[in-house]
């Protein structure tokens, strides 16, 4: 396969950068950094390409869909970093947001040989899924040219799925099949080609703004409270605690106290001590809000 990368502004040469080999740490480290502050800038240009994929995201969920993140190399480990901390931070089942490389999980680690090239792999990928119209493929790749993640758009537009892709070169291939494109351009990097850089970064900035948007918009925050953290490790219980205070003004009594009368649930203990509420009241109440903790508290209100 005939690869033209003198389009790409991915695989452009950065002047700023160009004798970097040259300066003193910490001159290299300035020049580093200073393409690293231009990246939240290009970021930034995407917000309305980003609102449209967190909207179509939350319904997604909201009607039992997936979000499925295809990628190769860097890219696809990014989409399965954001992907793995879904359920701890939010509750979330571990099949609702699903992250995908190319070439399975050996490439998590290290590079699987041509497997970004298999256009037919990224098909074969999402078919194991079952990827339906229910879900929202995001697919990843700085170059916006990878065949894998090609692969993996056409098929989820086959099956009716919504499709948007993240990537750092305009008008790339990516770019013309989605639905919805982000592209945040973060030019030239520091060192030729490395994409892991502001590309990556940029890419992981645009991630977190994907599944942070959509879990507020389906009631997994509360003020800016993760209130369906899960407490798997003893951290994570201190820091239920702390957010049943936060969001109550109780003590940190009461708040063990219902946490612990609830299962270490902070929505329902949240409802609890804000409603005067038991138990099963309080999860009555958030059932019938679809758990939106600050709609449940107002209908219990609305009941006196």
């Amino acid at each position: 396969m005939k690869i033209d990368l003198s389009k790409m502004i991915t695989e452009s040469r950065n002047k700023a950068s160009q004798y970097i080999d040259t300066l003193s740490t910490l001159d290299m480290l300035k020049v580093i950094n200073d393409e690293d502050k231009k990246v939240a800038l290009a970021v930034e240009l995407t917000l309305p390409e980003v609102a449209k994929a967190v909207d179509a995201i939350a319904v997604a969920f909201q009607r039992g869909g997936r979000l499925i993140y295809a990628g190769a190399g860097t890219s696809g480990r990014l989409g399965i970093l954001d992907a793995s901390e879904c359920p701890p931070t939010y509750g979330t089942k571990p099949e609702q947001v699903v992250g995908l490389i190319a070439g399975g999980h050996q490439a998590i680690f290290s590079a699987v040989e041509n497997a970004e090239d298999n256009r037919e792999l990224g098909a074969e990928d999402l078919k194991a899924l079952n990827v339906n119209q229910k879900d929202v493929l995001v697919g990843i790749a700085a170059s916006g040219r990878t065949p894998y993640v090609l692969g993996a758009m056409a098929y989820a537009q086959s099956v009716g799925a919504m499709v948007a892709c993240i990537s750092c070169n305009p008008q790339s291939p990516m770019t013309e099949v989605a639905d919805i494109s982000i592209t945040p351009v973060v030019g030239p990097e520091v060192v030729t080609g490395s994409s892991r850089m502001k590309a990556g970064t940029a890419q992981k900035l645009v991630l977190n703004m994907l599944t942070t948007g959509a879990m507020i918009h389906t009631g997994k925050v509360y003020g800016n409270l993760m209130v369906d953290v899960e407490a798997t490790n003893a951290k994570l219980v201190e820091r239920q605690k702390n957010i049943v205070v936060a969001a109550t003004e109780c003590t940190r009594e009461e708040a063990d106290a219902a946490l612990q009368a609830c299962g270490g649930h902070c929505k329902t203990a949240i409802v609890m001590i804000l409603a005067g509420l038991n138990v099963e009241e309080a999860q009555q109440l958030l059932q019938k809000n679809d758990g939106f903790t600050r709609q449940a508290v107002a209908s219990a209100d609305q009941r006196k």
